[in-house]
């Protein structure tokens, strides 16, 4: 089992869901995961600390175990199969031990109200799991460019966007530009033309008077 911790929580652009980034208390991994948008915000209220009025349903899931003299010891994601992640919730009762299946999120949104750690087995990081490119050798790397260094592992989709077809689109559209500039100018040559032999007739006729 590896332990990590929660580094973050992202918003995808793409969807209402979230991203939670697990890092590896032992090395640069991360693991991302897919969460909704209640479990999100379950999480970041306890990381937060922040107060609610009422409690919430992990909260309510805390209150229930601790009443009925259940501990919870930790949480494990144990598997990844079909990209579906699986937790367990490791509880103690009596002496026994108990282990509950769960979602990723909620058990992650419990362990982050009782304090426990967190525990992702070592085939899912294998499967799942990313390291950031290193992009400095040597010597102290700035915070600006570590946390840079940690949204490389989410960015390689970049790379597969083809562009070439906005090229050839932006081309068009200047070619088209410069061919409307250019018979902007000829117009222009045009009515200067017309204006020339205005003045010249005009000439013409004081001329004769």
């Amino acid at each position: 089992m590896v332990e990590v911790e929660i580094d973050s929580i992202r918003v995808s652009l793409m969807s209402q869901h979230r991203i939670v980034i697990l890092k590896d208390t032992a090395s640069d991994r991360f693991l991302p995961i897919w969460i909704g948008p209640y479990e999100a915000e379950a999480i970041t209220v306890s990381l937060q600390e922040m107060e609610v009025a009422r409690p919430l349903t992990h909260d309510l899931l805390r209150n229930v175990l601790q009443t009925l003299g259940a501990e919870v010891q930790r949480v494990t994601i144990t598997e990844l199969r079909d990209d579906v992640f699986y937790a367990r919730i490791i509880v103690s009762v009596n002496g026994d031990t108990m282990e509950i299946d769960s979602r990723p999120s909620d058990a992650l949104a419990l362990a982050v109200r009782v304090h426990v750690p967190i525990f992702v087995d070592e085939s899912v990081m294998e499967m799942a799991a990313a390291e950031p490119e290193e992009s400095v050798e040597g010597g102290d790397v700035p915070d600006e460019e570590m946390d840079e260094g940690r949204l490389e592992v989410f960015k390689d989709f970049v790379d597969s966007l083809d562009l070439s077809q906005m090229d050839e689109e932006e081309k068009d559209g200047d070619g088209d530009a410069d061919e409307e500039e250019e018979d902007g100018d000829a117009d222009e040559v045009e009515e200067d033309g017309d204006a020339d032999e205005e003045e010249e007739n005009g000439d013409a006729e004081e001329a004769e008077e």
